[in-house]
């Protein structure tokens, strides 16, 4: 018995033996680098601003010429390069500040923040203090070797967001010393001259002074849905940012005509600039893996220094040596600490962030491709996301017969098709479309606007090049379309006539005519109750209609220098079509797929509540179709109370998007959501996961968001959301298959001095069996593709536990098997008189448990032997590594120095395999066991 005298002696030769002075040089360096990662989080805080504000000058309430005046430019000269050099100087260049990226150092520094990590290295340190400096060794190795990788797979997703960045628009065309030359952005200052056409982006906020039927894309910053007209001339200066139509803002985009304007404010300066201050200081949250691991690492711990504590204790108390003692306890340590589970969970989310940026998905931060696993929701904007973002003509009223057109979007294939098959002459629809039209294509993209993209694309579809018709009936003039009058029109000769197409309202185009095609092609008197019906018929499907008129004036009898609203009556009636941006064809599937796995999609868009619900409907949307001043009369309660029930938010502003996502998240939902513009950016940030889109997203919604697609497209969703729950399946086999090691070889390490046997592991055999063994496996387990039924399943509760009580008991099966079968062996060995041989054949036992084990984790609720138990050839490749290497660890003379091994005979590898073997058998039986019991249920 150890008295209380004894037991103080005993401290008291501990306290004074000498410490090696490396150990507590370490243990100095340790405390210093984690006081320096304390500090650097906090600066790294604190330099980023709060937001970015000030007075700015009302240029929208000057007229274009006291802005030129007041920036000291001209606009036929432009600024000269000299100047231009000294205001880049004084303003900086054009972009927007970004967060700085973590120093390199703090990036590597950050991989030793884990608690599991630390208690390594503590564990490290004890070994080294006590002697023992070889284990200590190996210990670190394992720690650095974990830190390396981690800041390697962080540094890669760094860099694969740097790579996406290069996909913005770079050059503009400005004005400089009297030339137009392309300039990249960052160079443009205050005062620049900038011409626009359209399809250009926006390169900074500037003041229009010339304009030619200018439209302007203003969604990424006011969130309106429809191009805004443009205009020279003055307004009050009290007008809001969305009625300022004299102005352009940077990152909008040119939609229609042409337009100069000189540049009133760059870079952080413009109004994207002082949004985009708004987020630096928004901090990210845990996943709820990060959360769960956490606490499962500190619960292991905290079982960990119970099992010690009581063993060291115990130890005295029989009175063992104490260094024999210390030894023991590191022992437990290493064997209760999931030393792989920081690498192996890096690796795994690295595995799956690379699979989804092959699959045109970036993720920002790693452990954000396990939220999807668990997402409930997806809140998707409609355009482009869910359609092509392609307006396509879908149907066709013409000479008193419907057609119908197929293909989609801006690709010429396609046909145009009436019912009865004989489609007739189309000339008379098509000309008008491909003449009335100022976009054009190029390389299966339109440069001006979309709706008359798709009128070009339907006139190639019947035959029609705009050219081509343009060389046989070249343009007089123009009356291009304005908000007032609704309508374009244009002018050909053809001969001694000239052709007059006009398109635009259907109400307002049938006001202006007096006869119809008939169904032979000649004009009739018009009677407008038929396209009236008609029109309203195709509207109620989701159509955006616009009407087709000619007439045909006398040459001598047109002027073109005159009045050109005068031929703007007597006009004949051509045809009604519908147009509207179809859904993408794998976004149909995709939601299908969404509803198998128990995933609510939810559309938001700005467009009409008939349009929201018809692309609803083909996209296989069920649920109720709410406008947004129907949400805005809404309680927040009764928001909450109803979103299950609501699958389409139709006319939503921006600032609605916020409240839908905290109505859902407080129904119990993990959200997703996406999101394009500045607008959007809140959302995004408020979602569980924010999904930015890349090519029509700004860099506002990119900085905010966690993923970013490059495709933005809705099925990549999709496919991160079975990606995250693949990867949760595949930790979750990784930890099964940790845990049941870590409670086999405490029950082992705890157990044998009860026994009366010797610990039947090292410390170092216990790091080659957490590392080496547990290593190579369990990465391939990483690597195992998505089950095939994981979509068919819904999502998991964010809430549950890692380990529930039935995981729990399993494992202390598998644990409680393998460390009987390891003493068993041990003490077989020993009764033999064969001590060292008897401890390197429990030892190895004990590896070879793993291999057979790591099929119980593969496979937790069926037979392991299923139709994929060769279908990962990692894995194979793995275990046969592991076998091979234990082996020389048994047989080779330096690997038997350092693991203190005996080589072993044929008949001890036989008992080693058919000991190992039985967690596997006996697993198998239960399984077949339960499914009998099942199956006599069923039959009873």
């Amino acid at each position: 018995m150890v008295t209380t005298d004894k037991l103080m002696f005993l401290l008291s030769d501990v306290l004074s033996q000498p410490m090696p002075a490396w150990a507590i040089a370490a243990a100095l360096l340790i405390l210093i680098a984690g006081i320096l990662f304390i500090y650097s989080r906090r600066t790294h805080r604190a330099v980023a601003p709060a937001s970015i504000e000030s007075e700015t000058t009302a240029w929208h309430g000057m007229s274009a010429e006291q802005v030129l005046q007041e920036l000291a430019s001209i606009q036929s000269e432009g600024l000269s390069q000299t100047e231009a050099a000294e205001r880049l100087k004084r303003y900086g260049p054009n972009k927007l500040a970004e967060k700085p990226p973590k120093p390199a150092w703090l990036l590597l520094l950050s991989q030793f923040k884990s608690f599991l990590i630390v208690v390594l290295i503590a564990a490290a340190l004890l070994a080294a203090a006590i002697g023992n400096v070889k284990d200590g060794a190996v210990i670190l190795v394992v720690v650095i070797i974990n830190a390396l990788l981690g800041f390697y797979q962080e540094f890669q997703a760094e860099q694969s967001l740097a790579a996406l960045k290069k996909m913005l628009a770079l050059y503009a065309e400005v004005r400089r010393d009297g030339y137009n030359r392309d300039l990249p952005i960052e160079q443009l200052v205050p005062g620049d001259i900038v011409i626009l056409d359209a399809g250009d982006k926006i390169p900074a906020d500037g003041r229009i002074i010339a304009a030619h039927a200018l439209e302007v894309d203003e969604s990424s910053l006011t969130g309106e849905s429809i191009p805004v007209a443009k205009q020279t001339q003055t307004l009050p200066q009290q007008s809001p940012l969305a009625d300022r139509n004299n102005m352009v803002y940077m990152n909008n985009a040119v939609t229609h005509g042409r337009a100069e304007m000189v540049v009133t404010a760059t870079g952080m300066d413009t109004e994207i600039g002082r949004l985009a201050g708004l987020l630096a200081q928004a901090e990210d949250g845990e996943t709820p893996l990060q959360i769960q691991l956490d606490s499962l690492g500190k619960r292991l711990a905290l079982i960990a220094l119970v099992v010690i504590i009581g063993l060291f204790m115990s130890s005295l108390w029989r009175g063992e040596p104490l260094i024999e003692t210390a030894f023991t306890a590191i022992a437990l340590a290493v064997a209760a600490i999931p030393e792989g589970l920081p690498a192996v969970v890096t690796v795994t989310l690295a595995l799956g962030m690379h699979r989804l940026a092959r699959q045109r998905a970036i993720v920002k931060r790693l452990a954000a491709v396990e939220t999807l696993g668990c997402t409930t929701v997806i809140c998707t904007d409609k355009t482009g996301t869910l359609t092509v973002n392609q307006m396509t003509a879908r149907s066709v009223f013409y000479q008193g017969r419907n057609y119908h057109i197929s293909g989609e979007g801006y690709d010429l294939a396609g046909a145009i098709s009436a019912g009865s098959g004989d489609n007739g002459n189309l000339s008379d629809l098509l000309l008008p479309l491909a003449l009335c039209n100022n976009s054009h294509l190029h390389d299966g993209q339109v440069v001006g606007d979309p709706m008359e993209g798709a009128l070009l694309v339907l006139a190639a579809k019947g035959g029609i090049d705009k050219n081509e018709a343009l060389a046989q009936l070249p343009r007089l003039a123009e009356l291009p379309f304005d908000a007032e009058h609704k309508f374009m029109a244009t002018f050909h000769r053809d001969g001694d006539h000239v052709k007059v197409f006009v398109k635009g309202a259907p109400e307002v185009i049938l006001n202006r005519c007096t006869a119809i095609l008939d169904t032979e092609g000649k004009p009739a008197p018009l009677h407008k109750d038929k396209p009236l019906a008609v029109n309203k018929a195709m509207a109620s499907t989701g159509l955006r209609i616009l009407a087709v008129a000619e007439r045909t004036v006398p040459a001598d009898q047109f002027a073109a220098d005159h009045d050109l609203f005068q031929y703007m009556a007597e006009l004949t009636f051509v045809a009604l079509i519908g147009l509207m941006d179809p859904p993408r064809p794998e976004a149909r599937d995709a939601i299908g797929l969404c509803r198998l796995a128990g995933v609510e999609v939810k559309m938001i868009t700005g467009d009409q509540k008939v349009t929201a619900n018809a692309i609803a409907r083909e996209l296989g949307l069920t649920g109720d179709v709410v406008e947004g001043r129907e949400l805005a009369d809404m309680e927040d309660e009764a928001l909450a109370g109803r979103i299950n029930n609501i699958a389409v938010f139709a006319r939503t502003a921006p600032e609605q998007k916020v409240r839908i996502v905290n109505a859902l998240k407080t129904a119990g939902h993990i959200v997703a959501m996406t999101g394009d513009g500045v607008n959007d950016t809140p959302a995004l940030k408020s979602a569980d996961i924010g999904i930015a889109m890349g090519i029509t997203g700004t860099d506002v919604a990119k900085e905010a968001a966690t993923m970013v697609l490059t495709d933005d497209n809705f099925a990549t969703i999709v496919k991160a959301v079975k990606e995250g729950r693949g990867i949760y399946d595949n930790m979750i086999k990784f930890i099964r298959f940790q845990l049941s090691t870590n409670v086999g070889a405490i029950l082992a390490v705890a157990s044998a001095p009860l026994l009366g046997l010797p610990v039947p592991f090292t410390a170092v055999q216990l790091l080659w069996i957490n590392i080496i063994m547990d290593g190579p496996p369990a990465m391939a387990l990483g690597v195992d593709p998505p089950r095939p039924g994981s979509m068919s399943e819904p999502p998991r509760d964010p809430k549950a536990r890692i380990l529930s009580w039935r995981r729990l008991g399993n494992l202390f099966t598998y644990g409680l098997t393998m460390a009987v079968g390891t003493l068993a062996v041990l003490y077989y060995d020993r009764q033999n008189g064969q001590a060292e041989r008897a401890a390197t054949l429990a030892f190895t036992t004990f590896v070879l448990f793993q291999a057979f084990n790591v099929f119980n984790a593969r496979a937790e609720r069926v037979t392991a032997f299923n139709r994929h138990f060769f279908s990962n050839r990692m894995l194979w490749l793995a275990i046969s590594s592991v076998v091979l290497l234990q082996i020389l660890a048994v047989h080779w003379p330096p690997a038997q120095a350092v693991f203190h091994t005996t080589a072993l005979t044929p008949t001890d590898w036989f008992i080693a395999v058919g000991v190992a073997s039985s967690v596997l058998v006996l697993e198998e039986l239960r399984k077949l066991l339960q499914s009998i019991g099942k199956w006599l249920k069923h039959r009873m």
